[in-house]
C-alpha cells in the first residue's frame, strides 16, 4: 500500500453534502437549540429530532469514556455502540471495554481495517514512519465505510482537550456527516464530578499517569493529550478532522 492509497481514502471522504440534508442555517438552529439545554437534554432531544437508527455513537473506552457511555446508557439504552479495534490497543483498554459493555448493557460492535491493510501496518510498523497514515488505515477508513448509513455521528469531544477541539460546536458538518458533540463544552471539573457522584470506574491506565489512551505504539504517560504521539506534532487521529 502506498501513501497515494491513502491520499485516495482522504479525497473520498471529502463531500459538498451531507446525508442528514441539513443546511447550514439547520445546523446553526440546532446550536442555538441545544446550547441552552444540560447534557442530559440534549441527548433526550437527539431522538427527537433524529431516528435512533441514523444516529452513530463512537466510543473508544478510553480513561473516562465511562462518562457519556453511562449518560447514553440511561436515555438511549438500546444505541449501538461501534468501537474501532484498531489491532494495537492496550490489554487493559479490551478489559475496559467488556467491564463498561457488562456494566451499562451496552450494545457494541467492533469495527475494523481489512485484515491485509492492518497486516501491511504492523509489519511496515508505519505508526514509526507515518502515523497519519497508520490512523488513515486503521481508524478512519473502517470508519469512513459506516458513515454512509447514518446521519449523526456522536462523540464525547470537550473542548478543554485540544487546540482543535477548542473550536467545535455543538453540531457541524464534518466531512459529509453531521457531528454531535454533547459534551463539547462541560468541563473537566464537571466531567470529573459527574464520574465521582454516579461512581463509575476510570480506565485502568489512569492509575499509572495515563490520561488520554490510545494505541500502544503511541500512547505515553501524560497530562490530557501530551501522551499520545509523543515528540509530534500530531494530536489527533484524523476522526474529527
Amino acid at each position: 500500500m502506498s501513501k497515494s492509497n491513502a491520499a485516495a481514502v482522504e479525497q473520498s471522504i471529502s463531500s459538498d453534502s451531507n446525508s442528514a440534508g441539513l443546511s447550514a442555517e439547520d445546523i446553526k438552529a440546532l446550536n442555538d437549540k441545544y446550547y441552552s439545554l444540560d447534557i442530559e437534554a440534549r441527548i433526550q432531544e437527539l431522538y427527537k429530532d433524529f431516528s435512533q437508527d441514523k444516529v452513530m455513537l463512537t466510543s473508544s473506552f478510553a480513561a473516562t469514556s465511562a462518562y457519556l457511555l453511562h449518560i447514553f446508557s440511561r436515555f438511549a439504552p438500546n444505541q449501538k455502540v461501534y468501537f474501532i479495534d484498531t489491532g494495537f490497543h492496550f490489554p487493559d483498554t479490551l478489559a475496559y471495554k467488556e467491564k463498561l459493555t457488562k456494566m451499562f448493557n451496552l450494545k457494541v460492535e467492533d469495527v475494523r481495517a481489512e485484515a491485509w491493510k492492518h497486516e501491511y501496518t504492523v509489519k511496515d510498523e508505519t505508526w514509526k514512519t507515518d502515523p497519519d497514515f497508520c490512523c488513515s488505515i486503521n481508524k478512519v477508513e473502517p470508519l469512513y465505510n459506516l458513515q454512509g448509513r447514518y446521519d449523526i455521528w456522536v462523540s464525547g469531544l470537550m473542548r478543554w482537550q485540544t487546540e482543535h477541539r477548542a473550536t467545535l460546536d455543538i453540531f457541524e458538518e464534518r466531512n459529509g456527516i453531521i457531528k454531535f458533540y454533547p459534551l463539547v463544552d462541560v468541563s473537566k471539573e464537571e466531567r470529573d464530578l459527574y464520574i465521582k457522584e454516579h461512581d463509575l470506574p476510570f480506565h485502568p491506565l489512569v492509575a499509572q499517569g495515563y490520561s488520554s489512551i490510545g494505541c500502544t505504539h503511541c500512547t505515553k504517560p501524560g497530562d490530557d493529550r501530551s501522551g499520545r504521539w509523543n515528540n509530534s506534532p500530531k494530536t489527533e487521529c484524523g476522526l474529527h478532522l
